[in-house]
Order: C-alpha cells, then sequence, then structure tokens
C-alpha cells in the first residue's frame, strides 16, 4: 500500500515529548514524510537542537516548549494553528516499581497527570483544528502496559490503561468527523532515558530491564510505526497496534539469554 502524501491542510504535525526517544525519532521520521513538524517538550535546549537537525536535513520543524499538564499554556499553544493534521500524543513516562502497598501516590498522580490529562489536554485544545484539515489524526502512545497488567508496575500500567480507554473511547466518539484516532503500543522499547527515569537515576536498576535481551525495540522501530500507520491514506484506520520485540511475548514472558 503506497505512502498517502498529506495534503497541504493537514501538513502539520504536532509531536509532544519530543526531545528525546520516542517522540524524537517519531519527529524526524515525520518530517522527511513531509510533514511540518512542530516539536514541544519542557527541555527548550533539546527540541530547538532537534528543530536545527531537521531543517538542516532540509525538512521543516518548529520547536515549542511545552509542559503537557498546564492547561492554560496548552490552550495558548493551540491558538498558533488553523489547521493541525496529526497530533502525536508521546509525552508520558514511568515513575518507580514499587507494589501498590508500598507505592509512591505522587509517583502516580504525576505518571496519571503525564499520560493521562497530558494526552486529555493536546486532543482536546487541538481537535477542533484537527477536524479543521479534514483529515485529521490523532496517535495516542500507549503501552503494552495499558493492556496488561505485571507486578511492580500498577502506576505507569494505570496510567497507560488510561491512555487506552482515552483513545478508545474518543473514536467511538467522533466517528464520522474526518479524525482517525490511531493507539501505538510498544512493549520493551529500550531508550537512553525510559528505565534510568524510571528508576531515578539508577543506572544499574535500568540496565536490568534490557539484560540479556539481545534485541529490544528501539526508538527508531517505534517512530516507523507510528510514521506508516499516520501515512496510510485517509479512509485507513489502524486502531491499535502493539509492537513488540521478537523476544518478548508478553510483558512477564521474556526471552533473556544467560
Amino acid at each position: 500500500m503506497a505512502t498517502a502524501v498529506p495534503p497541504a491542510a493537514s501538513r502539520i504535525a504536532v509531536v509532544t515529548g519530543a526531545s528525546s526517544g520516542i517522540g524524537a525519532a517519531t519527529a524526524r521520521r515525520l518530517a522527511e514524510a513531509g510533514y511540518r513538524v512542530v516539536l514541544t517538550a519542557r527541555r527548550k535546549d533539546r527540541i530547538e537542537a532537534l528543530a536545527e537537525e531537521i531543517t538542516a536535513a532540509g525538512h521543516q520543524a518548529t520547536a515549542y516548549p511545552l509542559d503537557v499538564t498546564d492547561r492554560a499554556a496548552v490552550d495558548e499553544f493551540a491558538t498558533a494553528f488553523k489547521t493541525v493534521g496529526v497530533l502525536v500524543n508521546n509525552a508520558g513516562g514511568a515513575l518507580g516499581a514499587d507494589p501498590v502497598a508500598t507505592g509512591d501516590p505522587d509517583q502516580w498522580r504525576t505518571m496519571y497527570e503525564t499520560n493521562v490529562l497530558g494526552t486529555l489536554n493536546l486532543t482536546q485544545a487541538l481537535l477542533p483544528k484537527l477536524d479543521a484539515s479534514g483529515d485529521g489524526t490523532v496517535v495516542v502512545v500507549s503501552s503494552t502496559a495499558g493492556h496488561a497488567t505485571y507486578e511492580g508496575g500498577a502506576g505507569y500500567v494505570a496510567a497507560k490503561h488510561g491512555a487506552h480507554v482515552l483513545a478508545e473511547t474518543l473514536r467511538l466518539e467522533i466517528v464520522g468527523r474526518p479524525v482517525r484516532v490511531i493507539e501505538i503500543a510498544p512493549g520493551m522499547v529500550r531508550t537512553d532515558e525510559f528505565a534510568l527515569t524510571r528508576f531515578g537515576g539508577d543506572t544499574e536498576k535500568a540496565a536490568k530491564v534490557y539484560q540479556g535481551v539481545a534485541d529490544p525495540l528501539t526508538a527508531d522501530d517505534v517512530a516507523d510505526t507510528i510514521a506508516w500507520a499516520v501515512t496510510r491514506p485517509p479512509h485507513v484506520n489502524i486502531d491499535l497496534l502493539v509492537v513488540r520485540p521478537r523476544a518478548q511475548a508478553s510483558n512477564t514472558k521474556v526471552h533473556r539469554e544467560p
């Protein structure tokens, strides 16, 4: 199936959490596909450097520092656009791996606010702009954690289940409007920051997540999946795409070499 060339009215793609990992890789791929990407994240220096990189490669990119949990800032951001073609809700992340009995409520709250309310904020603010494009796409980057539980992950699992339900419900509510809702649910992805952030900078704990796994997914693997789903012809909606490395059969079943 051929890649769909984005029409002029829908060539703007907003990517949240674009300062590193999956977000940065997705911005690069969508820029290569012909979109003018708008990079959002809290780390201004990171997204500005990425925008310069993308522009130097002959594509179009703009950096816009943004905290997706700040609704007033999100609403102000949305006023910059008449139309938007693609919104990639990628901002999120995990904090801690404690059992329910001893989990930190502040970490749970932060994960919910970023993964769920951040997605809600951007989606609500930009949905009229996506409608106005005549061919809009909302992407929610959830996780396999949004579809199955595992011990020590309840806070993150709960947040990603919320992101999954948001995407599924939105698709029901806007059917008939010119906006697709796509959910991409990655499994084990090795990036520079995900596990390190989860374990508070503990490099030893972060390394154990991938220990013995020859080829976890990379940010580029997930970005390719997102770009493929986004560039299908407008009548094709990839409702849900779960992507894992070959070594991972489920959240709790991973083949590790000795």
